[in-house]
């Protein structure tokens, strides 16, 4: 069916607000560590700057999300949270010691964390007003990290970490840009948001175990992101190679993002998950073995048959389990155990580990945790009972 003419610069100033809001993650989660490599800091106190941000996450998150389901706006949510994303990153800017640097990056992941829920929200509700898939408009933020990611590498090989935050800045400015030109995507009506009958729904047993499975492979992912970049440093990679490998790894996402759009729904969510927590096994075992950069870039590769298979079946998983006016707080609820609950853990235990145990135990630890995840997903689809997986009742 074609779609109509008015529904073409909808989709594509969200298209163009995807790309942008992940080339800000590219610099983020890759290229801020190696900023606070050159302005003197450990790799503990890198960890403890990568797990302030889950910290803040998990409240923050929350408070957009839920007050985005309350008010019904998406738009005006993203407006203030890349205002003030802005403004904490030109503060960054002109601060260097460790105490002045954790209360900025505190302030900016505040604002940082709630875009990417309610991006996929908007993303989802964009898609089925008109009758598209979801992965044809979040293709885009894969895009934005591959094309951000290699090019903030050459751009800080050329003119060193200090630039991260200059970058950061122009990218921001597009990215509010965006935001505004961007329709809103909550409907005018809908039911009331209550917060009895959304705790009622987070009680099921079905979410109960989504959300303890991803927590678990999550640790482990979150782990290979946070010190990705310092591991390739170490091995001696340049930034280019780095931007290369990150280059590599968003590219990826793509052609799986196309085929789960064409074929995932005849497939079970459940089994699709396990598949992914076993490939993120092989993955994070491949890179403890992993001896050159080249062999990292290579790993690099299933990123695709991971995280790519993952999220979008996740992402597919809680939009049926979990009523539609539910779905912002719900998206942030998956992130908060995605990235908060997890980065925190990792990020803070994952220094101190990396630093006493070394690379190659480090990455065993992310196998082990991710194989539990898988097991736990299987578990779940062959024992699970009948009137426990259809939680979309609670009001769908």
């Amino acid at each position: 069916m074609k779609l109509p003419a008015s529904s073409r610069p909808d989709q594509n100033w969200l298209r163009a607000f995807m790309f942008t809001i992940f080339g800000t993650t590219a610099l983020v989660i890759s290229y801020f560590p190696l900023y606070y490599k050159e302005i003197g800091f450990s790799s503990a106190q890198i960890g403890y700057l990568y797990a302030i941000g889950p910290l803040i996450s998990m409240f923050s998150n929350m408070i957009w999300s839920y007050t985005s389901d309350k008010y019904r706006t998406i738009k005006r949510i993203m407006n203030i949270l890349i205002i003030g994303q802005l403004v904490t990153m030109l503060i960054l800017w002109q601060v260097a010691s460790f105490g002045v640097v954790l209360i900025t990056i505190s302030l900016f992941y505040f604002f940082y964390y709630p875009v990417y829920p309610l991006a996929d929200t908007m993303a989802i509700q964009t898609a089925q007003r008109y009758g598209r898939s979801f992965t044809v408009i979040r293709v885009f933020g894969s895009l934005g990290y591959a094309f951000f990611a290699l090019g903030i590498g050459y751009a800080i090989g050329a003119a060193g970490a200090s630039a991260a935050l200059s970058i950061g800045i122009g990218i921001g400015v597009f990215t509010l840009i965006c935001s505004f030109l961007i329709r809103d995507g909550v409907a005018a009506k809908s039911e009331p948001v209550e917060l009895a009958a959304l705790l009622k729904i987070l009680r099921s047993k079905e979410i109960l175990w989504f959300f303890g499975c991803t927590f678990c492979l999550a640790i482990a992912h979150r782990m290979n992101e946070a010190f990705l970049t310092l591991t390739l440093s170490g091995l001696g990679a340049g930034e280019g190679l780095i931007g290369w490998s990150l280059m590599i790894s968003a590219a990826s996402e793509i052609p799986i993002f196309f085929l789960l759009s064409k074929y995932g729904d005849k497939m079970k969510e459940l089994p699709l998950l396990g598949f992914a927590s076993l490939m993120f096994a092989l993955r994070f075992l491949l890179m403890a073995l992993a001896s050159d950069p080249l062999s990292v870039l290579a790993v690099q590769s299933l990123h695709s048959i991971t995280f790519g298979v993952f999220y979008v079946t996740a992402v597919r998983y809680i939009t049926r389990i979990i009523p539609w006016q539910y779905r912002a707080t719900g998206m942030a609820l998956f992130i908060i155990f995605w990235s908060s609950v997890s980065g925190l853990l990792s990020g803070a235990f994952g220094g101190l580990l990396f630093e006493a145990a070394g690379r190659s135990s480090f990455y065993l630890l992310a196998a082990l945790l991710s194989f539990a995840a898988c097991l736990g997903f299987i578990y779940r689809h062959l024992f699970a009972k009948p009137e426990e997986m259809h939680t979309s009742g609670f009001g769908a």
